[in-house]
């Protein structure tokens, strides 16, 4: 194993990454190190290198949070994964394990969690050390770059998808049709439902399209919430996941589904515009539901593993070299990514 590796670092917000080479990192009790092939982008490592969010807990920082590599070393009292095994990091990195939330299940919203590519190094680089605890195995031949996004875009989805507690052939509108969209679509057509596609984009509507969208809104075409309305019947629209961040997104969304009906809130849009108007009597006198719904959990994380392998969900996705990582954050400012895109070291 060489002594170095090449890394994509953030030294401080808005600044572009610095490529360079450093240590290979040495894991620590309960840590392995983990050889990355495949680490995808997603527009949470956008919001943190831009400083959306403020400063996140660690500089300098390696961003990214769907890797897929194989397992190195291990350190002090790790049973496995075995060396040589392959496996996934995503953005659920690390949680106490004790607290109300970790013991109820809910360790994504733990005080003291840890997020990958955030409060922990990333995938960004050669190598990355990750909890052997908080990782998921997978199968040698995977297609690393086409299965990385499943650890974030999928796990998020599926989770969104999972909280709304839908009956099967429930209509679900996907609002925003990028690399998380592309997830929600095959995700909910997995689950028995009926997705909707919604986006700006026309080939992003084209590819939705081929990945099980049983019917497509070109979003600004006209009344979103009376076209979606109206595509869904008296059957009505059971969800909405909204992954495009943009507040409209959200209150269209909200007026768009049926009585009874769930609004899963994904996409993060930035601070300064991140609040928006909600019809307290809308929702109370016509039930309507509105959920919170971050990354997964470790559960999670295997159910969404499990789901993807057995119906074949994959990422349409374009790989880059690790060392045009600045490149792909750009392309990403400026919108029109189809599918995902991938580091490969």
């Amino acid at each position: 194993m060489p002594a170095e590796m090449t890394r994509a670092l953030m030294t401080a917000t808005g600044t572009p990454l610095a490529l360079g080479c450093a240590a290979i990192p040495t894991p620590g009790p309960g840590e392995i190190l983990i050889r990355v092939a495949a680490c995808g982008v997603c527009h949470s490592d956008l919001h943190i290198v831009d400083g959306d969010w403020g400063a996140p807990p660690k500089l300098p920082l390696v961003p990214g949070h769907e890797v897929v590599g194989a397992v190195v070393s291990h350190g002090a009292g790790v049973r496995g994964p075995a060396v040589g095994a392959t496996v996934g990091v995503a953005w659920n990195g690390g949680a106490c394990g004790h607290c109300r939330a970790c013991l109820e299940g809910e360790e994504t919203i733990c005080a003291e969690a840890e997020g990958t590519g955030y409060s922990r190094d990333g995938g960004y680089a050669d190598y990355i050390v990750a909890r052997a605890d908080f990782v998921v195995e997978l199968p040698k031949d995977v297609n690393a770059a086409r299965f990385a996004p499943v650890l974030c875009a999928g796990v998020t989805t599926y989770r969104g998808l999972k909280r709304a507690q839908l009956r099967p052939g429930a209509f679900v509108a996907v609002i925003g049709c990028g690399g998380l969209g592309q997830m929600a679509v095959q995700y909910a057509r997995a689950m028995g439902y009926r997705p909707i596609a919604v986006d700006l984009d026309p080939a992003k509507l084209e590819l939705a399209t081929r990945l099980g969208a049983m019917a497509v809104v070109q979003a600004g075409s006209g009344d979103l919430p009376q076209q979606l309305k109206g595509i869904a019947g008296e059957a009505g629209l059971r969800a909405a996941i909204v992954v495009a961040p943009a507040p409209s997104a959200f209150t269209q969304a909200i007026a768009a589904i049926s009585p009874g009906g769930a609004v899963i809130f994904i996409a993060l849009p930035a601070k300064d515009r991140d609040s928006l108007p909600v019809s307290i009597s809308a929702l109370a006198n016509f039930e309507k539901r509105l959920i919170g719904s971050n990354v997964g959990t470790r559960a999670d994380l295997l159910e969404a593993v499990e789901l993807a392998l057995t119906a074949g969900i994959l990422s349409e996705v374009e790989t880059l070299p690790l060392a045009e990582a600045n490149a792909a954050l750009e392309r990403l400012r400026q919108g029109g990514v189809p599918g995902r895109l991938v580091l490969t070291p």
